[in-house]
């Protein structure tokens, strides 16, 4: 017996309505069900497929400054959906840490409200051994960027 794939996984927040409004409006998950009394909301960024991938519940008891969690990366389709979350961000004023090729994938890696590490990431195709960590620019046309992740990882060099 194997584990088929990650279903869901929760984090417990300070602010339930703020973080509901950041994953809701600023990421575009929906949300799939709640229970106020209890402090839980269910969100979703495919709900025809699966209720809840991600869960908020009221309750965080650790410090702010503490560090909980190492990140949570969410997938997109494609280098045109990552440019559209880089300017969300910046319309949003979401703290974007750096965006980097991990030449196998492209991820913006930023923080929410509460300072947990996220990522949005498009995956590439190519096969590249990680840890693999180089800044890109995602200027220019979607065809562009995968021709310069290519050349980045072409160029080898230091992996991170």
């Amino acid at each position: 017996m194997r584990i088929a794939e990650l279903g869901h996984a929760g984090l417990h927040v300070h602010d339930l309505g703020r973080m509901r409004d950041f994953y809701e409006r600023v990421l575009g998950l929906r949300v799939t069900d709640e229970d106020p009394d209890l402090g839980l909301v269910f969100l979703s960024s495919r709900p025809d497929v699966e209720h809840h991938e991600f869960v908020l519940a009221r309750g965080r008891t650790a410090p702010a400054d503490v560090r909980l969690l190492n990140q949570i990366s969410w997938r997109v389709k494609d280098a045109a959906a990552l440019q559209h979350y880089h300017r969300v961000f910046q319309a949003e004023g979401v703290r974007v840490q750096y965006v980097v090729t991990h030449g196998n994938a492209i991820g913006i890696y930023f923080l929410d409200p509460e300072d947990n590490q996220l990522e949005v990431y498009w995956t590439t195709g190519l096969e590249v051994a990680q840890p693999f960590r180089k800044s890109i620019s995602l200027e220019g046309r979607p065809e562009e960027i995968a021709e310069r992740n290519a050349t980045i990882v072409a160029a080898g060099g230091p992996r991170y």
